[in-house]
């Protein structure tokens, strides 16, 4: 059975755990030795991209970054054909598109593993780096209390599904109109940015404008503008940590006394989105 990662939706707790598991090992081995990586991007990265391509050479692999000029999906050949020219030469396919549908077409064209690098809809392996960052903190992921605070994006949908399989219990606070449509088991909703963080361990946020929503910027921040994560709102937490996926705009939100501040472990975070990618991808080649 191909193993794609393409959402955290349908994994198991195992498989879960697996991939952690993985991502903790200093001795994976060399699973992709003489093998090679091809790295797709649409869209622009900075931790993406290194935190992926170090992972591949730590497994002793190539990775081959190639731009999106380089193929042009479904304009000069479609998702499903630019999927089965890698599958001719690489061990594993990892993309960064704009659309979901993308890596879906590439997903049903080969038997080649296919890993989401970021998509409108997903983002696994961030959401594995922060599972990854709560075990850390907390000393387990079951029984963790989280908080979303802020616009429930693609990180926070794949956080959601990634709870759910551990164990964790998330709740979000969004305004009207920027939360989940679709709830996993434990995690909640609210509006309300209080409620959402009273004894939490774990606070998160995201940007208010993602790539790709620059025309809805002053929409989405008027509608967010009081979801902005300070020191008076951590107060209210259970001295919890603050998490960010990054990149992160100060004053937006999140406050610079909070994301530079003790209770800030984004770097952590960061760091740790290289060795979800090395656990996530020795999991999908078999390792």
């Amino acid at each position: 059975m191909t193993r794609d990662l393409l959402t955290m939706k349908g994994l198991s707790r195992d498989d879960i755990a697996q991939m952690l598991m993985l991502a903790k090992s200093g001795d994976i081995g060399r699973p992709l030795q003489g093998k090679s990586v091809a790295m797709i991007f649409e869209k622009p990265s900075a931790r993406t991209r290194s935190a992926t391509e170090m992972a591949v050479v730590q497994l002793g692999g190539h990775a081959l970054v190639i731009g999106k000029d380089e193929v042009g999906i479904g304009t000069r050949e479609s998702a499903g054909d630019v999927a089965r020219t890698m599958a001719c030469y690489h061990a594993l396919i990892a993309a960064r598109v704009m659309h979901h549908a993308v890596l879906d077409a590439m997903g049903a064209a080969v038997q080649t593993p296919v890993l989401n690098l970021l998509s409108d809809r997903a983002h696994p392996l961030q959401a594995l780096a922060d599972l990854l960052t709560i075990e850390q903190l907390l000393g387990r992921i079951e029984g963790g209390r989280i908080a979303w605070i802020g616009d429930a994006s693609n990180v926070c949908a794949s956080l959601a599904q990634g709870c759910a399989a551990m164990g964790a219990e998330l709740r979000i606070a969004s305004p009207e109109g920027f939360g989940l449509a679709e709830l996993p088991t434990g995690v909640t909703q609210c509006v309300d940015p209080a409620e959402a963080v009273r004894g939490a361990r774990i606070v998160c946020t995201d940007v208010w404008v993602s790539m790709g929503q620059s025309a809805e910027a002053d929409q989405r921040a008027r509608a967010l503008g009081d979801y902005r994560v300070d020191a008076a709102l951590m107060a209210k937490s259970d001295d919890a940590f603050f998490l960010h996926c990054l990149p992160a705009r100060r004053g937006e939100e999140v406050t610079g006394e909070v994301i530079d501040g003790p209770q800030s472990a984004v770097w952590r975070q960061a760091e740790n989105r290289m060795h979800a990618a090395r656990g996530a991808i020795a999991w999908m080649v078999g390792a």
